[in-house]
């Protein structure tokens, strides 16, 4: 939703999301907070893991990973903010932080984007992917998600309400394009995936392309499924004028749907790659608990 600049000091402290007068109330704080640490355990452990692991960080797709991951595991550290206390993003805000900690979904989307055209030049174009696709553009494409994003969110903090609205409805249309685009994306990775990787002959390479894609079209198609209804509600708010309005963000049924990624795309990666997930447990779990490394 729109950012505002109207949020309130906090002169008595943040109050909790409910007010613990029903057992609906406990069960919400109950789920916010197992969300939020399990969002953390799951997310947190990639991201050491490809940073403590040479051979991981060599490969684009890990990068990409990586980027997601420091997302979603941030988005996980937010929700014991967003999801415990009584805090409304968007406009008007409440309690709010301008937009920032909402807008790391935003980073996860292009960064998505990004690793899409990644695996489509890795598979059907080989020779310009090794050529032109280096390590450094992949990392510059991950930093330039968080610049542009970011300075969107700060820009719209200085300039008045009128732009601010401006602004507002052009990334509106931006993350509309953004998602046609992957779809179309998603679906021409689905093709290559089932057509032209048959053809290849058997090799580590081609395994690698299997695995890459695969995981790539869950995890956008889990993404799309889990934020475009909390996209959809904020278009016919702005739109239209009507919507689904809830108390705070701990009662967003859309906002957690869209929140619930943190959870969904890094479990995806550990299930959809044996190496990172062989790397996880060597790396992480394993030292913290080291019975499970004699079991």
């Amino acid at each position: 939703m729109l950012l505002s600049n109207s949020t309130e000091p906090l002169a008595a402290g943040v109050p909790l999301s409910v007010n613990f007068d029903s057992p609906v109330d406990y069960v919400i704080f109950i789920f916010q907070l197992f969300f939020a640490t399990t969002a953390v355990l799951i997310a947190g452990p990639i991201v050491i893991t490809i940073l403590a692991t040479h051979t991981l960080r060599l490969q684009n797709r890990f990068i990409f990973m990586l980027n997601t991951s420091i997302c979603d595991t941030l988005v996980g550290f937010s929700v014991y903010y967003l999801g415990l206390f009584d805090v409304q993003e968007g406009y008007p805000s409440r309690n709010g932080t301008y937009g920032m900690l909402p807008s790391l979904l935003g980073v996860n989307m292009m960064t998505f984007l990004f690793a899409q055209f990644d695996r489509y030049f890795a598979v059907c174009h080989p020779f310009i992917y090794t050529r032109f696709v280096t390590r450094r553009v992949v990392i510059s494409a991950n930093v330039y998600c968080w610049f542009h994003v970011y300075s969107q969110k700060i820009v719209s903090l200085f300039l008045p309400v009128s732009e601010a609205i401006q602004l507002y409805v052009f990334g509106i249309v931006s993350l509309q394009v953004i998602v046609l685009t992957k779809v179309a994306m998603t679906i021409k990775l689905y093709i290559i995936a089932r057509y032209q990787l048959q053809r290849d002959p058997p090799s580590a390479e081609k395994e690698n392309n299997k695995e890459s894609l695969r995981i790539i079209i869950f995890v956008v198609i889990s993404f799309l499924l889990l934020w475009c209804p909390s996209f959809i509600n904020i278009v016919l708010r702005f739109l239209v004028g009507h919507g689904w309005t809830f108390r705070n963000e701990a009662t967003n049924l859309f906002a957690i749907m869209a929140r619930f990624n943190a959870v969904c795309t890094p479990a995806v990666y550990l299930w959809g790659s044996p190496a990172l997930r062989k790397a996880v447990m060597r790396t992480v779990w394993h030292r913290v608990c080291p019975t499970c490394r004699n079991r």
